[in-house]
């Protein structure tokens, strides 16, 4: 009889219907640090803006050359909408977009175990490897919003005030509005590839501790060491092996021709890394005790 009681018992659960995916966006969007940091992906193309328009209007009139190439970068992007988005795109992503991604993977377990409620989701019962899952859909998903919502808007503000034209490059011709923005979203594309590293990161530590500001900064200062690594030359090509060593190659997607090599080795070092992080978040979280 206790086997036909269990039988009937479990005879509506489904794995597959533990913890819907759309439950935790609705929740995750709930969330004050979400909309924090979405609203500052669109507030930050507002600022640089503000910062064109009512900043110092002839840059070249300063005494000396302590513009630097900073200088030609600014008149560059206000000379068309897609200039202007590739600008916000550029400042931010050395250190703002890694920030904002490994606060949405970081914090994901991590948050549900300094709550208390991580045992809880795992007595519903929720599978463990469905809960890592289903979190690490929503993160990401949010992830690329924030980076599409920082694009978008800075693409958006630069149109209508600066009009639509080329995209402008440093290092090769102008190219042409509709080609500039299929290269730009080839350059969204591949720093959503190479964040995949922090991404990993962030998320292995969220696994691994139960503190989010804890797994969040590792991640970040991880990500900085890493940068710092590479800037030694004295490494030599020790430094192709580090994960921020091709987080620059998106600029040759600028190039005319693009040169594929540097961004195809930085796109395959990410994902393997990525894996790496996650194959072994997914393993420990699947065997370790949780209490919290």
């Amino acid at each position: 009889m206790s086997a036909v009681s269990t039988l009937e018992a479990a005879a509506g659960y489904k794995a597959s219907r533990t913890l819907p995916i759309w439950a935790e966006v609705r929740r995750q969007a709930s969330r004050r640090r979400t909309q924090l940091a979405l609203g500052f992906m669109v507030v930050l193309p507002i600022i640089v803006w503000a910062a064109f328009e009512f900043g110092n209007s002839n840059p070249g009139d300063d005494e000396g050359d302590g513009g630097g190439s900073f200088s030609s970068i600014a008149d560059l992007a206000t000379s068309s909408g897609l200039n202007f988005a590739l600008f916000c795109l550029a400042v931010s992503a050395g250190f703002l977009l890694v920030v904002v991604v490994a606060l949405f993977f970081g914090d994901t377990v991590a948050s549900e175990a300094s709550w208390g409620s991580l045992r809880y989701l795992l007595a519903v019962p929720v599978p463990r490897a469905r809960l890592l899952g289903v979190k690490l859909t929503v993160a990401a998903g949010y992830s690329l919003l924030a980076l599409l919502l920082l694009v978008g808007t800075g693409l958006l503000i630069g149109t209508v005030r600066y009009g639509w034209g080329p995209l402008g490059s440093t290092i090769a011709a102008e190219i042409s509005p509709a080609e500039g923005l299929l290269r730009l979203l080839g350059i969204v594309a591949y720093l959503a590839v190479t964040l995949l590293v922090v991404a990993g990161l962030a998320f292995l530590l969220s696994v691994l501790t139960d503190a989010a500001l804890g797994a969040v900064g590792g991640a970040v200062m991880l990500w900085i060491l890493s940068s710092i690594l590479n800037q030694i030359e004295a490494l030599g090509d020790l430094r192709k092996i580090l994960p921020t060593h091709y987080t620059e190659a998106w600029r040759a997607m600028l190039s005319t021709p693009i040169q594929a090599d540097e961004l195809a080795k930085g796109a395959i070092s990410a994902v393997v890394y990525a894996t790496l992080f996650w194959g072994f978040a997914f393993y420990r979280f699947t065997r370790k005790d949780v209490t919290s």
